[in-house]
């Protein structure tokens, strides 16, 4: 039987109320984090020697370091779990990280695995008094959808950075499938030397696109991340004209997430 369709016992109850609570710790520190990155730590950094990639590299480090103590942190609170496979296929030069986009900390998670990763972030976090200093420190590309942000993913690309990258663009709606824009496969045409799928599903679903944080399901979440085979984008660029080839790409990758999170849904029930 399934525990979650269970009326809550006193001891579940105890454990909603200290999650909830453990949940509003995680986001307050997140806030304050990115307060101190943005007021005290980079402009510390910014003082060491350097040129302008060093800077950034060093920018990109401490993020990923600082992401990667958040989730550790929710995982000790008791706030979340999660279990990686393939972690040690991502960070290489030239790869393209192309993810599915199920809640607001998957990128989170993926920039803590991935050091010196750089990342395509959406706009509006640009705009965010508690991300922007570190945006702008990091060099993180904005998807404002122009042939300037395609250029400049490309680009990265080409210069040996790994890429991180969400097709969807937002979060999936809960119960539908991911739906992916064309411009992932058309950067990865354009620079990549391998692309690398992950597969991320939470259980059970939270922090979707327009719930509140303090929306917390009546158990533990739990994260999982999936690092599948690599991909040979050139593969695709053989097949046609540029936008033929970014189509063809883009509709295989649609293809394979979703036989991938239909096949968990299958072996969850």
């Amino acid at each position: 039987m399934d525990l979650a369709t269970q009326p809550l016992t006193e001891k579940n109850r105890d454990a909603y109320y200290w999650r909830l609570l453990a949940t509003a710790a995680s986001f307050t520190l997140f806030g304050v984090g990115g307060m101190c990155l943005r007021l005290v730590i980079f402009p510390l950094l910014g003082c060491l020697p350097g040129d302008a990639q060093t800077h950034r590299l060093r920018a990109r480090q401490t993020v990923s370091r600082c992401f990667w103590f958040f989730v550790r942190f929710m995982a000790r609170v008791g706030v979340l779990t999660y279990d990686i496979q393939g972690a040690e296929k991502l960070g290489r030069p030239g790869q393209m990280i192309i993810a599915n986009h199920p809640s607001l900390i998957d990128v989170v998670f993926l920039i803590g695995l991935v050091r010196h990763s750089n990342c395509v972030v959406k706009q509006s976090l640009w705009e965010n008094p508690f991300t922007r200093g570190p945006l702008r420190r990091t060099d993180y590309i904005s998807n404002d959808g122009s042939m300037e942000m395609l250029d400049a993913a490309a680009d990265a690309l080409k210069n040996g950075q790994t890429l991180i990258i969400f097709p969807e663009g937002t979060r999936t709606q809960p119960g539908q499938a991911p739906a992916f824009h064309r411009g992932a496969a058309a950067i990865a045409l354009r620079g990549a030397k391998i692309l690398t799928p992950v597969v991320i599903k939470v259980s059970p679903t939270t922090l979707t696109k327009a719930e509140p944080w303090y929306r917390i399901p009546k158990r533990r979440v739990h994260f999982s991340f999936r690092v599948g085979a690599d991909i040979d984008p050139q593969a695709f660029a053989a097949l046609g004209p540029a936008p033929q080839a970014s189509r063809k790409l883009n509709d295989y990758l649609h293809s394979y997430f979703i036989k991938e999170l239909a096949e968990d849904e299958r072996s969850a029930h």
